[in-house]
């Protein structure tokens, strides 16, 4: 008598779908590795000039929903000014005289910017983008060519997306 031979049996379909997903997760995380700024980066990107009143600034705040614009000059970035930037204007201390609103709103963007701003390259890597976005805390970085000129902005928002890919 022969023994009887049975069908090959697969894994239930709940764990052959698991692993499924494991293996695109991975697939996800080593494309991931490979990705340079061009891929994911916002271009064009919003900029302002030096001399935009913060009036300005705060209707394309408003506008774009940026919590970052790069400032630039000459297509050459200069500064960044934040949402924060904008708001710590308007911070009352027991040492400082309140001025009026409308002056405040007058005064341009380059009283208020940072002036020493990380920037990346098209071919920087992802990881290293993250890792600086981690180190500094910054939202979004300018992304500029050899000569320091805008080409665009990358934001964690970008890099989130980038992992879903």
């Amino acid at each position: 008598m022969s023994p009887k031979t049975h069908p090959t049996r697969q894994p239930p379909l709940a764990s052959r779908l698991s692993e499924t997903k494991g293996a695109q997760k991975t697939n996800r995380l080593q494309r991931f590795l490979i990705m340079q700024t061009k891929e994911v980066m916002t271009q064009p990107a919003v900029s302002v000039s030096p001399r935009l009143t913060l009036r300005e600034l705060e209707s394309l705040f408003e506008v774009y929903g940026f919590n970052g614009l790069p400032v630039v000059e000459d297509r050459h970035v200069v500064g960044l000014v934040t949402q924060f930037d904008f708001l710590k204007h308007f911070v009352f201390t027991p040492g400082s005289v309140f001025p009026h609103y409308e002056e405040l709103m007058k005064r341009p963007v380059e009283e208020i910017m940072t002036r020493e701003v990380y920037t990346v390259h098209p071919d920087t890597p992802l990881t290293r983008v993250l890792q600086m976005m981690v180190d500094t805390r910054d939202k979004s970085l300018p992304v500029v060519d050899d000569k320091n000129r805008l080409i665009g902005m990358i934001s964690r928002g970008d890099i989130v997306r980038a992992f879903r890919r």
